[in-house]
């Protein structure tokens, strides 16, 4: 199997990928809340060496002026020029175990053509399954582990996985249309959906990438070093537990959420002591207001100290 026109090109690892391995697709450019794919797919190319399989055409699938290259200028001279990569490559988890990862930018163009290529390259290198990811805003408190919902034909995955179940109509990441294709081919599929606090869906949130690690462990049996975050996010918990410390009325919105949380877990709703006088709930987006209104408030405040 050869390039397919200008959309990609195969690299020096084309010829040395065995048969059977786990394909993990990981795209950033939308539905990243909490920089929870970008973070996963640094530390598993970090961690993982990796050669290069195959390398997209970023002319044929890029809107540059969306996502624009990045210049390094040093004095009057240019000095580099970086653009955006989409690469499949060729990695290894830490005890060893070889699989393949399809990651970088989400294209902008072709996605059915792009979509056929990925469907070919599973065909050529049988993969065994394919599990790709992103990550979304909700209304849930980051004093609780983060939950996954999840979708595909790997019922055992979805079962055992996803905690939330829906009927929904929402904008399509390219890879529902890879998701639906491979069903459609029966090959294993599956999606895991992040579901990360909205009032910190902005920044950057360690507890994302672990969650989705430990998830890509039960899909795939891959073992990702996860020290490095797992720091970052005891560093993480305890700067945003200092900001809302001292302000009881963000503290009562984190109890109303965690109130909500638990009771869906458990599947039987709980009277709510922190309803208003007239027995309402703020909504997640008031929730989410005043959160973000105060979080800004005391970074603002402490950058002028």
């Amino acid at each position: 199997m050869g390039g397919q026109g200008a959309l990609f090109r195969p690299g020096d690892a084309w010829g040395d990928v065995p048969t059977g391995l786990p394909l993990v697709v990981l795209l950033t450019g939308y539905r990243d809340s909490g920089a929870t794919v970008r973070q996963t797919m640094e530390t598993m190319i970090e961690h993982g060496g990796g050669e290069i399989v195959a390398q997209f055409s970023p002319d044929a699938l890029l809107d540059y002026r969306a996502r624009r290259p990045i210049v390094t200028i040093d004095g009057s001279e240019v000095r580099e020029y970086r653009i955006p990569r989409l690469d499949l490559r060729l990695l290894k988890d830490s005890i060893g175990q070889q699989y393949l990862l399809l990651s970088g930018y989400e294209p902008d163009f072709r996605w059915e053509e792009f979509t056929r290529i990925v469907v070919s390259l599973v065909h050529h290198f049988r993969v065994g399954t394919t599990t790709w990811a992103h990550a979304i805003p909700m209304p849930v408190p980051h004093t609780r582990p983060l939950r996954l919902t999840a979708t595909g034909n790997r019922s055992d995955i979805v079962d055992q996985l996803s905690v939330w179940k829906a009927k929904v109509e929402a904008p399509a990441h390219a890879l529902h249309l890879l998701e639906h294709e491979l069903m459609v081919e029966d090959e294993p599929v599956a999606s895991l959906v992040v579901l990360v606090p909205h009032y910190l869906a902005e920044g950057v949130v360690p507890a994302g990438p672990l969650k989705l690690l430990e998830a890509l462990g039960t899909t795939t049996g891959l073992l990702i070093p996860t020290e490095d975050l797992r720091e970052k996010d005891r560093a993480f918990r305890a700067e945003v537990d200092e900001q809302i410390a001292s302000n009881e009325e963000v503290q009562r919105l984190i109890a109303v959420l965690e109130n909500q949380h638990d009771g869906f877990l458990k599947g039987t709703p709980q009277e709510n002591p922190f309803a208003d006088a007239d027995g309402e709930m703020p909504t997640a987006d008031e929730i989410a207001a005043e959160l973000e209104r105060y979080l800004s408030a005391r970074r603002d405040r402490d950058h002028d100290e």
